[in-house]
């Protein structure tokens, strides 16, 4: 089974790359726009998986120090990794499709159910790790 920390390593360094990929996107569009700016969701993707890239450096520190079974700390770690990569996903479709500037905007009933089995997992499941770091101290 792998260990969490690891799979929160592997995803930063796949959400890195997805960052720069994006940025290049992000590139191709300033250069192309009479504006000299990309479209505000593939700006979006790309700081978004460059911060979460960084972020995920900390939960894989928080799961290497945490005492919890390794199977919880994976568990928390997937989901939140899981989430950030749903989030980038959701920017990067908005980017492609160039329909809006908030796909906020309109919260539908599906929508308003991912985001709070988001928040409920990303909050979840760093509490899960931080509380893991705190009985090991």
């Amino acid at each position: 089974m792998i260990e969490a920390e690891n799979l929160a390593i592997i995803f930063a360094g796949i959400f890195f790359l997805n960052g720069l990929l994006t940025g290049v996107w992000k590139f191709n569009q300033i250069s192309k726009s009479a504006d000299g700016k990309a479209h505000p969701y593939v700006d979006i993707a790309h700081r978004s998986s460059l911060l979460y890239s960084f972020a995920t450096l900390l939960i894989a520190n928080f799961a290497y120090l945490s005492k919890l079974p390794n199977k919880i700390e994976l568990i928390a770690t997937i989901a939140l990794v899981a989430y950030f990569a749903f989030a980038i996903l959701s920017y990067m479709i908005q980017g492609f499709r160039q329909i809006t500037d908030n796909q906020l905007r309109e919260v539908t009933k599906t929508t308003r159910i991912f985001m709070w089995s988001l928040i409920v997992a990303e909050i979840g499941g760093f509490l899960v790790l931080f509380y893991g770091v705190l009985i090991s101290i």
